[in-house]
């Protein structure tokens, strides 16, 4: 989820000049909480917290109605609905949320080939080639908009400029759905008044070591000697730093793009000292992950598992595989025993489970004995009625049965970027 709560939006007027651009940034708005919107209409307008279990989960996502309370992702629920006490707390249901992020990535997909997604609900778009067919870059993005509203119910920002980084910082400008275009011309005016925390890939501690020396804004960056970059932040990161506050970016739309892992986490509502049911939500999360591997069709090298204890304390733990998998069952054979090697001195409030190392499926080709044959075809046909019958009509025994250690233990995914 953006930072941002959408005051202090800018957005171009028609007819904005989009000289030597090429590159669009599209981002959907506060997405998980636009879908249950779209899904529940009487929720339009209201504060809506996306988010797990009341005082135990984190926030997933947020509308913008919420986000003006001071409300953001990852934060405790609980501390949510103290900011905003109004709010309204809806549980995520993240199958939907993938299967709308589907229908826009195919719109994307319809424009131009030339296609990065960066999360779930926002990617990068190269148009430069697609002239002829739609349009100045400009038209493009106005009629993408109306073509994602359209077809979707939902509304995207986006940003257009000459490089991925200028134009991922427009969209998030121009937020809630707007449309910010910046002329390749007018990238360092554009720049000059911004945060050194807006810059795309400066984190909170290399902003804290650039305002410690008195460098706020980009235009301060740009006065600054290179040396002191390099000093306040090592070279590379000062080199990087000094290209980005004057428009440089040679990066270009990778279509090929590769996960770097997924991975899926559950916060217990109460916590549990009981491994059984650890287990248990272990080989759940496992299921979920290898669903997700095989539906995007890549295989796992390395397996890591995620726990914090009652007290917040939090290990990781991981191991690399013989031969990458996209197999539930031996995703949850590697968590367990990961699991059953660490020391437990309190109940633990949260698990997870993160496949890493991905690379895609057959990648390796054939080999002479498949020891994951059965157990393949197994989770294939699982597949499949997921697909015809929607999730959880079909599960593990192990899985069914009343309330385990303060009820039913659902899985979601976390992603790394919202919205």
């Amino acid at each position: 989820m953006g930072r941002g709560d959408g005051t202090g939006r800018i957005v171009s007027s028609d007819g904005a000049d989009d000289t030597g651009t090429g590159i669009l940034h599209v981002d959907m708005d506060a997405f998980y909480a636009s879908v249950e919107v779209l899904d529940d209409p009487s929720l339009k307008g209201k504060p809506i917290i996306v988010g797990g279990f009341e005082g135990r989960g984190v926030v997933s996502s947020a509308s913008y109605e919420a986000r003006r309370f001071g409300v953001r992702s990852a934060m405790n629920v609980s501390q949510a609905l103290r900011l905003c006490p109004t709010a309204i707390t809806v549980r995520p249901n993240f199958d939907r949320y993938l299967t709308m992020s589907k229908e826009v990535m195919r719109i994307f997909h319809d424009v131009t080939p030339l296609v990065e997604p960066l999360s779930i609900d926002e990617a990068f778009l190269d148009v430069r080639g697609a002239r002829r067919l739609w349009g100045r870059p400009g038209e493009i993005a106005r009629s993408l908009r109306q073509r994602v509203l359209d077809e979707t119910g939902l509304t995207c920002s986006i940003g257009v400029a000459a490089t991925k980084h200028v134009a991922k910082m427009a969209s998030t400008i121009s937020k809630p759905d707007g449309l910010l275009i910046v002329a390749e011309a007018d990238t360092e005016a554009f720049l000059r008044p911004r945060s050194v925390r807006a810059l795309w890939g400066v984190g909170p501690k290399s902003a804290e070591a650039l305002e410690a020396r008195g460098i706020h804004t980009v235009s301060d960056i740009l006065d600054a000697p290179r040396s002191v970059l390099d000093r306040a932040l090592g070279v590379a990161m000062g080199e990087r730093v000094w290209h980005l506050a004057r428009g440089l970016d040679a990066r270009r739309v990778d279509t090929a793009r590769v996960e770097k892992s997924v991975g899926h986490e559950e916060t217990f509502p109460t916590d549990i000292d009981d491994p059984a049911v650890v287990r248990s939500e272990l080989r759940r999360l496992a299921d979920r992950v290898g669903a997700r591997l095989r539906m995007q069709g890549w295989e796992a090298r390395t397996i890591a598992i995620k726990v914090r204890f009652a007290d917040f304390t939090t290990i990781s733990r991981s191991q690399t595989l013989p031969e990458p998998t996209a197999v539930g069952q031996r995703i949850g054979w590697a968590a367990l025993e990961l699991f059953d090697a660490v020391d437990r001195p309190l109940p633990v409030r949260l698990v997870g489970i993160r496949a890493e190392k991905l690379r895609a499926s057959g990648a390796a080709g054939l080999t002479l004995w498949d020891d994951d044959e059965e157990w393949r075809r197994v989770e294939g046909a699982l597949d499949d009625a997921t697909a015809r019958f929607g999730r959880g009509a079909v599960t593990r025994a192990t899985l069914l049965g009343g309330a385990r250690g303060g009820g039913t233990l659902p899985s979601h995914p976390r992603p790394a970027s919202m919205d």
